[in-house]
């Protein structure tokens, strides 16, 4: 506001008291708006008012700046904290009033602004209750709280020295342009804000990693740098981008089983509370998409939030169901965006980084230099005061009248010294020796003057040096705020790949389907018709009609498909395990046909045809086998003349699996009088390969990771754990594994194991060597105690072991134990023989020099390609895909 808007606010109030009546339109006015019909065009303001606005909330509220890492809100609370730092505590509500001396806007965004910077755990030092962000519990009120500068942030923040001054608001205090921060605070604590036209998210980062890549980027090394989040949980950083917009990272939390088919949660994804995790999951249930009997949330200090599944619920599906249907995972887009030369841009992570390491680098070399100015001036001033004390230079000045001769004559006296000086004397120099006291001069010393100048030229010579030398310098700078801070910041959130979850795979089955086969309707909402099976309000549907179209379709309430349905059910996408067993015939009258086939993927609403689309073709046999099931059948033909065997079987094993538009085998060219199922078969398929793929931790068929091995039927999969457990899982692609798996193989009973573990009851190293035997219940092969701890596992036959002694007995010579020769193998429950008496420090496994001649390993399969069973079709020579040609009789 200028000050003619100032005069003209007095003159209104100077009007109004003095009693003068307004103005009236019609009688004319000094005013040119008033009574003159003027008019004033606001499309030209509107447009410099929006830009001048929008200016302002990018460069002054939302969006932090790249060399400090704050926005203008979160640097003036820092300064002003600094301003009443006393090393004791001080109301936040004492806080937020000073800094509104430098912040023109309301104590209410002061105040969550120092909340948030609190909860952050790194510049501010927090007593009373500050709130939670585990369970989203708010902070208390700013007068029951108190708040101090962290002894972080008082070494790396703040330098009165190298900051850069601007009025504050209204004129009447200073405030920085930015922090002098030596450290990437941007990309340690994160930052959020909505300007007007665009928006910055930088996600918050490892407190060590920073520092190890900031000292990477000065020893001219890549780095890498990745999310870490104070809630902990899991994180897939596969489409990071550096944090640039147009990235994204999906968060997940951290669930596990419990022993008695329950899940507990925790750890949290970023940005969601106990409460809104809470939320999402009963919205889930009550739509059905889980199946939960309670939540109890035991949150305290740390995440616990226990959920009790309803009887017969599969935990390892449920917690995919989880993942898919509720906040337990999220994704979050970020969108890194600083201010840099007074204006936004986007940059990532990786250049943020390297700004910020760089002006560190100048920050040190101006503190450097102004350190280097400082010890100059010691030193020229220590010079000068022993020259006029040794030489006693004051003995004239007794002569002197006036200040201005006592100072001319201090001069006078150095001039034979000028040449053992570094730089001119001037003025206020000889001000200083003329106000030296008397008991100074008295009690001055040479041997400590030399000393205190020999001191400062070393201290000088280590400047210039640092300053000569300032990327070391800067190195050391770094590793010395990790060693002094770093402790206890260690990563919180485990970077893991994820798997994706087809939601239709894990929903609960919470709707049922029904058919009508005669008028050919399909949906939730015929509960008067004939009932097909269980089903999710998201799957899809498979509709074979007896004329050979099929179609696949969403779950609907009604739904015409078609007239004379054959078969209805559930359809499960890229499933190779279902194998469609059909006999069909060939147009009204022709050739009978018999074909199997995979039904992997089609267009949702398309019509196909499972036979050769001949005008009247129909299906006369049809089962839907979920692990390629191959029945046999009997068929009785119609009675002809020359047809001896009217009944014959059919064994569907000995037809080929091909793809679905195959024509198929000919059966027989007589016609069928009907097909009867005569004896089920077991499955053609094989057994199912199996890998284990580390990244995700997940079981998969698609080739990725580590080859287990073929199962089928009861196989199964073992599992020992770092913690003692032991335990058989079925091999179902949904399972889920501990975090601390040693082995996952496929489970055989001459698997043999060695293990050293330290027992913490008996206080002594002990090994055992055991078989794995089958399990009904998850068992231990080392005793559970608070103390006890694993040391290592060999599957090796003949394992060497080198022991290491520690303590008082750290002298004595290391051993080599022949594991097989020391200890018989013995069942899982043993506790196994102790290792020594004396204090062991540490146990290795060495190389073996015996081996046991072992059969020939199975072969590691090639992993599958794309194509299902059955799709590629086998060619004539003419190049035709017509099927194979055979006819039964």
């Amino acid at each position: 506001m200028s000050p003619d808007d100032f005069e003209l606010i007095e003159g209104y109030g100077e009007e109004e008291q003095s009693g003068d009546p307004l103005p009236d339109a019609d009688a004319g006015s000094d005013d040119p708006l008033i009574g003159t019909g003027h008019v004033t065009e606001l499309t030209g303001k509107y447009k410099d008012w929006f830009l001048d606005y929008a200016s302002y909330v990018i460069l002054e509220r939302a969006v932090p700046h790249v060399d400090d890492g704050l926005k203008p809100v979160q640097r003036r609370i820092l300064h002003a904290m600094r301003q009443i730092e006393d090393g004791r505590y001080n109301k936040v509500a004492n806080i937020i009033g000073q800094t509104m001396q430098y912040h023109p806007h309301g104590d209410a965004s002061i105040g969550d602004a120092l909340v948030q910077l609190g909860q952050k755990n790194l510049l501010i030092d927090t007593q009373g209750n500050w709130g939670n962000i585990l369970t989203g519990d708010g902070a208390a009120a700013s007068r029951y709280i108190e708040a101090r500068l962290s002894k972080f942030a008082m070494e790396v923040v703040f330098n009165p020295r190298t900051t850069e001054w601007k009025l504050s608001y209204d004129g009447r205090n200073r405030e920085p342009i930015t922090l002098p921060v030596k450290f990437p605070l941007l990309l340690a604590q994160g930052v959020e804000g909505i300007a007007v036209g665009l928006a910055s998210k930088i996600l918050p980062h490892n407190f060590n990693e920073l520092i190890d890549a900031s000292i990477a980027h000065l020893q001219g090394k890549g780095f890498e740098l990745y999310p870490d989040f104070p809630t902990g949980g899991l994180i897939d950083i596969s489409r990071y981008n550096d944090g640039i917009r147009g990235g994204i990272v999906r968060v997940r939390a951290k669930i596990s089983k419990l022993e008695r088919k329950g899940l507990i949660i925790t750890e949290l994804p970023f940005g969601q509370t106990t409460t809104s995790l809470i939320d999402s999951v009963l919205k889930a249930n009550e739509k059905g998409k889980i199946r939960i009997r309670k939540i109890d949330d035991n949150t305290a200090g740390s995440v616990e939030i226990v959920i009790h599944l309803v009887p017969g619920t599969d935990p390892d599906i449920t917690m995919d169901a989880l993942y898919a249907f509720t906040d337990c995972e999220i994704p979050i887009s970020p969108n890194a965006c600083i201010i840099r030369d007074d204006k936004p841009c986007f940059i990532g992570v990786t250049e943020i980084l390297k700004s910020t390491v760089d002006n560190t680098v100048e920050l040190l070399k101006a503190e450097l230099q102004i350190r280097l100015d400082e010890l100059a001036e010691f030193w020229h001033y220590s010079s000068l005061e022993k020259i006029f004390i040794e030489n006693e230079l004051y003995e004239p000045i007794k002569l002197c009248k006036t200040e201005e001769s006592i100072l001319e004559t201090i001069d006078a006296g150095l001039t034979p010294f000028r040449g053992r000086l570094r730089r001119e004397v001037t003025h206020e120099d000889l001000v200083r020796l003329s106000n030296i006291p008397i008991k100074r001069i008295s009690k001055f010393s040479t041997f400590k003057a030399d000393e205190f100048i020999r001191q400062t030229e070393a201290e000088m010579d280590e400047v210039r040096s640092h300053l000569a030398n300032i990327i070391p310098y800067t190195i050391n700078y770094y590793r010395h705020i990790k060693k002094k801070f770093g402790a206890g910041r260690e990563r919180k959130t485990e970077i893991r790949g994820f798997d994706t979850i087809m939601a239709a795979e894990v929903a609960v089955a919470n709707a049922k389907l029904y058919i009508n086969r005669a008028e050919g309707f399909i949906g939730t909402g015929l509960k008067k018709d004939e009932y097909v099976c269980d089903c999710s309000d998201i799957d899809d549907v498979i509709v074979i009609r007896k004329d050979g179209k099929y179609l696949i379709t969403k779950v609907a309430e009604k739904q015409f498909v078609g007239k004379d349905i054959e078969f209805a059910g559930v359809f499960k996408k890229n499933d190779e395990r279902t194998i469609y067993n059909i006999i069909y015939r060939d147009g009204a009258a022709g050739t009978t046909y018999i074909k199997r086939c995979g039904i992997t993927g089609l267009t949702r609403d398309k019509e196909y045809n499972l036979t050769k689309g001949e005008p009247g073709s129909r299906i006369l046999y049809l089962s839907v086998n979920p692990n390629g099931e191959a029945e046999t059948v009997k068929v009785t033909l119609k009675p002809r003349p020359r047809v001896k065997n009217l009944i014959f079987d059919v064994e569907f094993s000995e037809t080929d699996i091909k793809g679905k538009a195959s024509m198929g085998n000919i059966m027989t060219r007589y016609p069928v009088h009907k097909i009867e199922l005569k004896e089920r078969g077991g499955s053609t398929l094989g057994g199912r390969k199996i890998w284990w793929d580390q990244a995700v931790q997940r079981l998969n068929t698609e080739g990725k990771g580590t080859y287990l091995g073929e199962f089928s039927g009861s196989d199964k999969i073992l599992v020992l754990t770092r913690a003692g457990e032991m335990r058989l899982s079925g091999y179902e692609l949904t399972a889920h594994f501990e975090e601390d798996m040693l082995i996952i193989r496929k489970f055989s009973p001459g698997l043999l194991f060695t293990v050293v573990y330290y027992d913490g009851e008996q206080k002594y190293h002990y090994i055992k060597r055991f078989h794995a035997e089958a399990m009904e219940k998850p068992a231990r092969y080392f005793e559970e105690h608070p103390r006890s701890r694993f040391i290592l596992l060999s599957e090796k036959d003949f394992p060497r072991l080198e022991i290491r002694f520690g303590g008082k007995h750290k002298k004595r010579e290391p051993e080599i134990m022949e594991a097989a020769d020391f200890i018989a193998v013995k069942g899982y429950k043993a506790r196994g023989k102790r290792i020594s008496n004396y204090e062991v420090a540490n146990i290795m496994e060495l190389e073996p020099v015996r081996f046991k001649q072992e059969l020939p390993a199975e072969p590691v399969p090639e992993p599958p390609d794309e194509t299902a069973p059955g799709d590629e079709e086998p060619k004539l020579p003419d190049g035709s895909n017509t099927g194979e040609q055979m006819s039964l009789f």
